[in-house]
């Protein structure tokens, strides 16, 4: 698709540049999806003290959903549109329509208006992360895509880090988070469009002779239709146990008799032992292949969430499972997304992930719905965590399913 290429795209700057550049963007892309993701949550205590707009707790509530579902929404339609009309300028547009929705809320004069603008942002902000990994397992050799795929998620963590302690920062000053997103929004997607070069695998699959347009139901062919279930559980499983966790971790610690400070320090040992977990993921995958690793995240991760059903009497000790669930929980997810990049080739490898990510933040919303309803019933812990290893045990059944390389799709002829 030679039209998606610009004379601003920097193709003729060598290899090493276009991969650099690629690197670059696309983890910071994904830095703001984290930001972004974290923010509602982070001002959510503000919004309701000042009675913002009138806002209710049942309003932040629906508030938050609608934000989910549109980040559902955007992550599975993005991807037939991105392997129809480019991975860059889907990613460009992406970025621009939820940063530009994230600066209009702050102006939102009802909260009707808030919940539209935040739907509408997720739409945007559903569609960078698919589109992102997409193009940084294409521009890494198939033997690096599993370590492409970590290594940019790690930017979501980072992003979630800036928000919070940025939101320490700004107090009640809570529309300064939103703006600071939407403005970086804008500049990133001003770099995208002179520096970020299309992926080169999407113009060669684009001027093949066979290409055709790629619709979400040619991944169930024969072909596809065995990974793309397993993938789908897998992702669905593996998003659950992420927002689930990072939703009620705190509370169910506090429930397990853990004093409230102890519990909030376990998300920050938690989301450490993520970015870990990402590093060392990807590594081990490209080594040892993304299945078999990815089968033993998801069932180290059953034991490290079985044993958080246990109250421990070392706070030391507690800190140490705690940090291996994190790098088992979230890298497990993440390996998923890892596969896909690998197993599909480039004509179909967009709408694959698109799908994939979409399934998943389905899971994002049941896990903290199902687990909140736990809290309520005042049995939190510790069948919260006998919960999530059933579902870790769903998501290794789920990757066991998967073919464990290309085989006859020919993603490494690539």
């Amino acid at each position: 698709m030679a039209s998606t290429v610009s004379s601003a795209d920097p193709a003729t700057t060598g290899t090493t540049g276009r991969n650099a550049w690629t690197v670059i963007l696309c983890w910071i892309t994904v830095l703001l999806e984290g930001y972004d993701l974290v923010v509602l949550g982070a001002i959510i205590p503000t919004l309701l003290k000042t009675h913002h707009l009138g806002m209710t707790a049942g309003d932040a509530t629906t508030i938050a959903t609608l934000s989910l579902v549109g980040v559902a929404i955007g992550a599975v339609c993005v991807g037939p549109l991105a392997d129809r009309l480019g991975r860059r300028l889907l990613l460009i547009g992406s970025v621009l329509l939820f940063s530009v929705f994230t600066l209009l809320v702050p102006l939102a004069g009802s909260v009707a208006v808030f919940a539209i603008l935040r739907l509408v942002a997720g739409l945007g902000l559903g569609a960078c992360m698919p589109v992102s990994l997409t193009m940084m397992a294409e521009h890494m050799p198939a033997a690096r895509r599993a370590r492409a795929s970590t290594l940019t998620m790690t930017g979501y963590h980072t992003g979630a880090v800036v928000t919070s302690l940025l939101a320490l920062q700004v107090t009640d000053d809570w529309q300064i988070l939103f703006y600071v997103l939407g403005a970086a929004g804008i500049a990133v997607a001003a770099v995208q469009w002179f520096r970020l070069p299309e992926s080169e695998a999407f113009v060669r699959a684009k001027r093949a002779p066979e290409a055709r347009r790629v619709a979400f139901t040619e991944l169930l062919e024969p072909a596809y239709l065995r990974a793309g279930i397993g993938v789908w559980v897998a992702s669905f499983m593996g998003l659950l146990l992420v927002y689930g966790l990072n939703t009620w971790l705190p509370k169910l610690m506090n429930d397990a008799g853990y004093p409230v400070p102890t519990a909030v320090t376990q998300l920050l040992v938690l989301n450490v032992g993520g970015v870990a977990g990402l590093v060392l993921g990807g590594f081990v995958a490209d080594r040892r292949g993304i299945k078999g690793t990815t089968l033993g995240w998801f069932g180290v991760s059953v034991l490290m969430l079985a044993c958080l059903s246990v109250k421990m009497h070392s706070d030391l000790m507690l800190d140490i499972v705690v940090f291996f669930t994190g790098v088992f929980v979230f890298s497990a997810q993440v390996l998923v997304y890892a596969y896909v990049t690998h197993y599909y080739p480039a004509s179909v490898r967009g709408t694959a992930l698109g799908s994939a990510s979409g399934i998943g933040r389905i899971g994002s919303i049941v896990g903290p719905s199902i687990t909140g309803a736990l809290v309520t019933a005042g049995i939190g812990h510790p069948w919260g965590f006998y919960f999530f290893a059933a579902v870790a045990v769903l998501g290794f059944l789920a990757v066991l399913t998967l073919p464990r390389a290309a085989g006859s799709v020919p993603a490494a002829a690539e």
